[in-house]
């Protein structure tokens, strides 16, 4: 196998041809796994393809909320796209190779959208806040305009910092082991092989995780105090009760995302003995849930997509039937 040499700043830098993934060797019926999250990923893509067709395709879901639901949508297809595929043609048709630009940009696709996903939720935080504790000034407040302008800041950061973090990546030498233990490309398996220092990408690791996890989550926290505190102030039960049910759909998101990774996280770090097969299962569930659970909750809590859904089903129903009636 013949190794790439580069001279960068007077040194050289040695990059293989790829590396070989080896998550899930010893983990028993993972055959039965993949062809669930084959599943899965039909099930992200159809979802989410149909909640984009529903708000895009009717004027009236042309608001601010709706743009964040489809900001989210878009990620949750390309976050799953970026694993799921590679993981099946991995793990079921053994073909563990992944060459090293593709490598990169594996690393870099999953990393932004994870982040992208973050935030993602937490614009959708900042729309129930001004809708519920704002509603006089909602209309001037949360615009199509503004709200674009939210999305577009998020998205040019998300995907600037990791641009940034999987750059450096570049700087480092492989030329020991190639195994990455992991279900993808990932940035600490990947950074661990390295024969030279790498100090500053574990530092850039954590700051991420501080950053992308730890910031939008405590935004969605806050926002939560402020909007309990504003309905805690209503005289009427009624309006409580429907200001609250406005954010059931975004808890569920958030709780579906957050908590499986803070509490995978929280073991990991107290608990050293847990079983690396085990935490690597985890964590794949961890990243391929949400993105399949998103589209499906905002369709069933969402009273004006469900409207349209069955509007669409009755369409196709009723197009089927004179179809038949033809022949």
């Amino acid at each position: 196998m013949s190794f790439l040499r580069t001279v960068l700043n007077d040194s050289v830098v040695i990059h293989p041809p790829g590396f070989y993934i080896i998550g899930f060797q010893t983990f028993p019926f993972i055959t039965v796994y993949f062809i669930f999250l084959a599943f899965v990923y039909v099930v992200t893509l159809l979802f989410n393809i149909l909640l984009i067709y529903i708000i895009t395709s009717n004027r009236s879901l042309h608001t601010p909320k709706f743009l964040a639901v489809v900001n989210l949508a878009v990620i949750d297809i390309t976050l799953n796209t970026s694993t799921i595929p590679s993981m099946i043609k991995i793990f079921l048709f053994k073909d563990n190779f992944i060459p090293f630009n593709l490598c990169f940009v594996q690393m870099y696709v999953y990393y932004a959208f994870v982040s992208l996903e973050s935030f993602a939720l937490a614009i959708l935080a900042y729309d129930r806040l001004i809708a519920i504790c704002f509603p006089l000034r909602q209309n001037s407040i949360n615009t199509l305009r503004s709200m674009s302008c939210i999305v577009g800041l998020t998205s040019s950061f998300a995907l600037g910092i990791n641009a940034f973090a999987v750059g450096i990546m570049t700087r480092l030498s492989f030329c020991g082991s190639l195994n990455v233990f992991s279900y993808f490309c990932d940035y600490a398996p990947v950074f661990r092989l390295a024969c030279n220092d790498n100090t500053l990408h574990w530092s850039m690791a954590s700051s991420l995780s501080v950053l992308v996890l730890g910031g939008p989550f405590t935004f969605i926290f806050l926002s939560y105090v402020s909007i309990l505190v504003t309905v805690f102030r209503m005289k009427s039960l009624d309006n409580r009760v429907k200001a609250l049910a406005t954010c059931v759909e975004h808890l569920i998101l958030v709780a579906v995302y957050y908590i499986p990774l803070f509490t995978i996280f929280t073991v990991e770090f107290y608990l050293w003995h847990i079983d690396p097969e085990q935490c690597l299962l985890s964590l794949s569930l961890a990243s391929c849930i949400p993105p399949c659970v998103n589209p499906i909750v905002y369709s069933l809590k969402t009273k004006e997509i469900k409207t349209r859904a069955l509007i669409l089903i009755r369409k196709h129903k009723s197009g089927i039937d004179q179809q038949r009636r033809k022949y």
